[in-house]
């Protein structure tokens, strides 16, 4: 009955690319008893909402999904359609683009319109090591999936509306073979059900921690400061860390107010998934490091005498706030 949060970022990159092309920007909710949804759709710039609301949707299921969005897509003929890589997004996006015949950009981290009117799509390419940017020239609709968080959160206005365009459910749940008997909640409980996409403030490790007991000291910083820790590709192969703290192309995109990265080289698989951070602050030995190239603040030296003392400068101000 929610929606991701993605759609809403979408819904404002969208409105930039449905502006430079003189078209409207529309949203599909589909689901079981979601018309709410399309409210939210329009306080987040949507003109129209396609809404399929029909029991059949309550539990996501590829082949219900995909039918239905791909009924809309041959019907309206959308020059461009986002959707968010989430796991369930990620699903019926490849499914719509293939049944569609049209082409899709998964992970896409930055989109325009050129001057003949094709999306660029631009993402990570040959492991990270370039930024390729991709167009689909001789098919529609052009489709691109973008992260949680790549994109900013577009202003919320209640007072903007828009028309709500009801749709038959083009499939019956007997045309459906596959049926959802039983969803078991995560029952993760700990260090790793923390969410490090969702935090304000994340402290990150990357190899040159040493060790997972080193990660310690980057808990009590990200303590002081109410945030969480997060870590690179290398801390997670190194067993550091779990994969759910994992920053990067392969791990989660982050857009918090401030990133500190210690002992990061800085690898562009790591940048792309934390470049977007309001403040990122930089601890690393190396002061060819690349992550100096993106951070707003670089501290050159040993992360573990860096870090400890400014641990202990947060805990003496906040000491001294408490006295005055």
């Amino acid at each position: 009955g929610n929606a991701a949060g993605v759609a809403w970022e979408l819904l404002g990159v969208g409105g930039e690319l449905a502006k430079k092309l003189g078209v409207e920007l529309c949203a599909i909710v589909i689901g079981d008893n979601v018309k709410h949804l399309c409210d939210e759709a329009f306080s987040y710039g949507a003109s129209k909402a396609y809404l399929v609301d029909d029991p059949v949707y309550k539990n996501y299921r590829t082949e219900s999904y995909y039918k239905a969005v791909c009924n809309l897509v041959r019907k309206y003929k959308p020059e461009i359609v986002l959707v968010g890589a989430t796991g369930l997004g990620r699903d019926l996006a490849g499914a719509v683009a293939t049944d569609l015949l049209t082409g899709l950009t998964a992970d896409c981290t930055g989109l325009a319109i050129d001057d003949k009117g094709f999306l660029l799509q631009t993402r990570p390419a040959f492991g990270g090591n370039i930024m390729a940017t991709i167009m689909t020239e001789k098919t529609r609709p052009q489709m691109s999936t973008v992260r949680p968080h790549v994109m900013p959160m577009p202003p919320c206005d209640h007072a903007h509306k828009g028309t709500v365009i009801v749709e038959p459910s083009p499939v019956k749940e007997n045309d459906i073979l596959v049926k959802v008997l039983q969803i078991i909640e995560d029952s993760r409980q700990g260090a790793d059900a923390i969410d490090v996409s969702a935090a304000d403030v994340i402290v990150s490790g990357g190899r040159g921690m040493l060790s997972k007991e080193n990660f310690g000291i980057l808990q009590e910083l990200a303590d002081q400061l109410g945030g969480v820790v997060g870590c690179s590709r290398a801390a997670v192969e190194a067993g550091y860390m779990p994969v759910e703290r994992q920053v990067g192309q392969t791990g989660k995109t982050v857009r918090p107010k401030i990133y500190i990265a210690c002992a990061i080289s800085g690898a562009i698989q790591h940048l792309v998934g934390m470049q977007d951070s309001d403040v990122i602050i930089a601890v690393n030995r190396d002061h060819h490091a690349p992550i100096f190239e993106v951070a707003t603040y670089g501290i050159v030296g040993d992360v573990f005498q860096v870090i400890p003392a400014l641990t202990k400068r947060l805990k003496d101000l906040k000491k001294q706030k408490v006295a005055c």
